[in-house]
């Protein structure tokens, strides 16, 4: 047994800590679960938890549906008791605190499974490491927060008025960031900054930056604590890219940096720009397969809305759904901010979603950056205008392609692409086309409320 197995073993004896989750996500990013004893996970850490990999989505057939969930113990959280919905204390004999780990997905013979979306990120850092690189994200992660109601198709009730960085009176919005945080420092995840977003009842909370896997596990916590305190505050959070047909919807604007032992790879002094030549390939390998993993990176039929949001002629939208980059340039795909210290070069992809698998996608942009690099893509001019004002006919004589307008044309782009495929493995990337397609076909044949509310009357 390794000294960190020992110590989650000592800490849960100290503590008396009762219930012991496993974490792992399935193809889409939902967050999987299997609580067991303290006593059983010494055997845990040897042997691992079977369980029926064909019941989760995208990880087995039936005939092949035995798997192992493998705890890491170097996720070991205790979550203390004020995350959960009991408020500041626990009732009498459920005790105070439990703990979390992520599992590793392995196949009976103790192999990794190919369906692991923490496998395929870990596949894609492997290959950076090889060449040198450690890669860190930064997420900036935008959710709303809205009155309980009905999950019947009704327009939801934001929980307050407020607007950008407003100072919200609304007891509900101020309470929630502040004690949402502090859990999340409880648990030993880095808070950077928290504020009202645009829209009523919208919010952003940003992560401090960590390694890609780190900071996808504290995404998946992440989403995990928000619906809690949520829920202790009996109202909802959602991630869910576009709620609203008239407000702005949710991103996570995601912050990506190469780093070479203790030196930031994308900094270059002698550069105008103080962009180093390695940075400007991996901002053009994010732009050339742009289109390719749009639907790793906005995999539902509701992200579409948010990218592309027309008609909303006198509101500004941030989301990027062309496919350009710019100096400081918000309206750009992928932007690079301005920074002092040469350890903060870094480039912001826009358009991700903030319900996204982290796993796959931190893994699809690290392929597309790692490609640029490679094969020594050229970075084409910036924009420095807002390319959201520019008809479609300057966009197109600039080269600004657009990105995919719906989850149809993101599947058929990446179901045509070399490089996706050979990030995700041909497991998930087969699962995730089918179930997307599926996923289409579906909305596709759903009569909705528009269609009734604009014709029933008049055909």
């Amino acid at each position: 047994m390794d000294r960190q197995q020992e110590f989650v073993l000592r800490t849960l004896e100290e503590r008396d800590i009762r219930f012991v989750r496993l974490w792992f996500t399935d193809v889409l990013g939902t967050l999987k679960s299997v609580s067991v004893a303290p006593a059983e996970l010494e055997a845990a850490f040897e042997e691992g938890i079977g369980f029926d990999g064909s019941a989760i989505e995208g990880f087995a057939r039936v005939f092949e549906s035995d798997m192992i969930a493998m705890p890491d113990p170097t996720t070991f959280q205790v979550f203390p008791y004020e995350i959960t919905s009991y408020g500041d204390s626990p009732p009498a004999g459920a005790g105070g605190e439990s703990a979390r780990m992520f599992c590793d997905i392995l196949l009976p013979d103790g192999s990794p499974s190919w369906a692991d979306p923490r496998h395929v990120l870990r596949r894609a850092l492997s290959r950076a490491a090889e060449k040198g690189f450690t890669f860190y994200t930064h997420p900036e992660i935008e959710f709303f927060l809205l009155q309980n109601g009905p999950l019947d198709g009704s327009v939801p009730i934001p929980v307050d008025t407020g607007g950008y960085f407003d100072h919200t009176s609304h007891s509900v919005a101020r309470d929630f960031r502040r004690q949402t945080v502090l859990a999340l420092e409880r648990i030993g995840i880095s808070v950077e900054y928290s504020h009202h977003e645009v829209a009523p009842g919208q919010q952003e909370i940003d992560l401090r930056y960590a390694d890609a896997l780190a900071t996808a596990d504290n995404i998946m916590t992440f989403r995990h604590v928000v619906k809690e305190v949520a829920l202790s505050q009996n109202v909802r959070a959602t991630f869910m890219p576009k709620p609203f047909t008239d407000q702005p919807g949710s991103g996570m604007h995601t912050h990506l940096s190469l780093f070479e032992g203790e030196r930031n790879a994308f900094h270059d002094p002698s550069d105008p720009m103080k962009l180093s030549k390695v940075a400007k390939a991996f901002i053009a390998g994010l732009l050339v397969h742009a289109r390719e993993y749009t639907a790793v990176t906005n995999q539902w039929v509701n992200s579409y809305k948010r990218l592309f949001p027309l008609p909303l002629p006198d509101r500004i939208t941030e989301a990027p759904a062309y496919v350009c980059w710019g100096h400081l340039n918000r309206s750009a795909l992928v932007r690079v901010p301005a920074y002092g210290k040469p350890n903060s070069a870094r480039v912001e992809v826009r358009s991700l979603d903030s319900a996204c698998n982290p796993y796959l996608t931190f893994a699809v942009l690290l392929g597309a950056g790692l490609a640029g690099i490679e094969r020594g893509y050229e970075l084409p001019p910036g924009a420095e205008d807002d390319v959201w004002s520019l008809s479609a006919a300057e966009r197109k004589a600039m080269g600004y392609e657009p990105l995919p307008q719906n989850l149809s044309e993101a599947i058929e782009v990446m179901a045509g692409s070399e490089l996706v495929a050979e990030v995700l493995g041909e497991h998930v990337f087969d699962f995730f086309l089918r179930n997307k397609r599926a996923e289409w076909e579906e909305y596709r044949r759903e009569v909705t409320p528009y269609e009734r509310k604009r014709y029933l009357g008049f055909m």
